[in-house]
């Protein structure tokens, strides 16, 4: 047996010896072809049958994730309170996982979804339950959650301010809206913060409809106009004629420290010879109150370079500005420990001051989109 096997592979070899060199480099080309389409119809054949699918796996949080059952839906329906939820929740997890934390908050903060924070916050929980801070965590939630809960008060439509819930307030916030572009106008000439100038008007005006309550309520709280004073004070903000001078001469007189600097010498130059009946003009003008504007952020720049000056600097102070503003110049005296005041003024059976009423609306956050608190209240600064 073993003797025919080998004559066969002898007979083999020898056949195989006679074929010409070209002939047997064809043929090993041949098989190899042969061969590379056999195993390509057959990856084929299996890939056609699904034989190579990932069929996947079911994840072991699945119905973790599930669970949600857009509970946003529900539990965010007192957009405010549910805010404050989230809030507290951010919170107790930045005393553990503070860049999780981080990027929740700027992430809810930048989302247009209301549930969005309810979501990322349930998606983390899924993973802090493997951690060892996961107890502590869910721990400093439920006491938080308890506090908040315990002194969650009954909603109210009333202001934490008191002088805010007056009838004047709202009729007095759509008049200086109708004022807005004349009020920015102002600041940028002036280089002031147009909060600061609003507070200012806000000052004045509620000083003046609570000294004559019944004519304004009868007369401008309809129409929601701003007064005007014509006597002894002038305009919106009740700029005194020889303190409307002073600002004139400060603004031209480098000398001073009051001086505000070369780019503001010409803001008030006037047009005619007559400057008595132009600055009267300027300021008692019932449809345009630029100039009021324009008068009051020079005082407020020049009496803050006043004090900056002289080594204390008030420019984050709007309290004392306020003041400042209300009083006069005669009265701005530099010192380490300036105190808030000005003219009283009675709002509901309350007594205030000026600067306590300028102060109040400057942080109040009352019409903030119109007027936002600014990095710098001067542009100097």
């Amino acid at each position: 047996m073993q003797s025919s096997d080998n004559q066969d592979r002898k007979s083999l070899w020898a056949s195989w010896k006679s074929f010409k060199v070209r002939t047997r480099i064809f043929i090993v080309l041949t098989m190899l072809m042969a061969s590379a389409g056999a195993a390509i119809i057959g990856a084929w054949g299996v890939y056609k049958l699904g034989l190579t699918n990932n069929k996947g796996a079911v994840d072991e949080n699945n119905r973790y994730l599930a669970d949600y059952k857009n509970v946003s839906l529900e539990d965010t329906l007192d957009t405010k309170a549910n805010d404050m939820r989230n809030y507290l929740q951010i919170l107790a997890l930045d005393k553990f996982f503070p860049a999780n934390a981080e990027k929740i908050l700027a992430a809810k903060n930048n989302s247009a979804r209301h549930d969005a924070a309810n979501r990322m916050l349930y998606a983390a929980d899924m993973y802090l339950g493997e951690t060892d801070e996961g107890g502590q965590y869910a721990q400093m939630c439920k006491e938080l959650m308890q506090v908040y809960d315990r002194y969650s008060p009954v909603a109210t439509q009333r202001n934490l301010i008191p002088w805010m819930n007056d009838s004047a307030w709202p009729v007095l916030k759509q008049a200086i809206l109708k004022d807005k572009e004349a009020i920015l106008d102002a600041a940028r000439i002036t280089g002031v913060e147009p909060r600061l100038i609003v507070g200012c008007l806000v000052g004045e005006q509620i000083r003046l409809f609570n000294s004559k309550r019944e004519m304004y309520k009868r007369y401008l709280g309809p129409v929601k106009v701003l007064s005007v004073q014509n006597q002894f004070s002038f305009g919106v903000t009740g700029v005194k004629d020889y303190t409307a001078m002073l600002v004139e001469r400060h603004l031209a007189d480098t000398t001073s420290p009051y001086y505000m600097g070369k780019a503001y010498e010409h803001i008030l130059d006037f047009e005619t010879a007559d400057h008595t009946s132009e600055r009267y003009n300027r300021l008692v003008n019932y449809r345009n109150h630029l100039y009021s504007y324009i008068y009051t952020g020079c005082i407020l720049h020049q009496t803050m370079l006043q004090w900056r000056r002289a080594g204390y600097d008030i420019s984050d102070r709007p309290d004392i500005l306020f003041t400042l503003f209300n009083l006069g110049f005669e009265v701005s005296k530099p010192k380490p420990d300036p105190q808030c005041g000005g003219s009283r003024i009675m709002v509901g059976g309350r007594q205030y001051t000026f600067g306590v009423i300028g102060n109040d609306f400057y942080y109040s956050g009352e019409l903030a989109e119109e007027f936002p608190i600014q990095e710098k209240s001067f542009a100097d600064d």
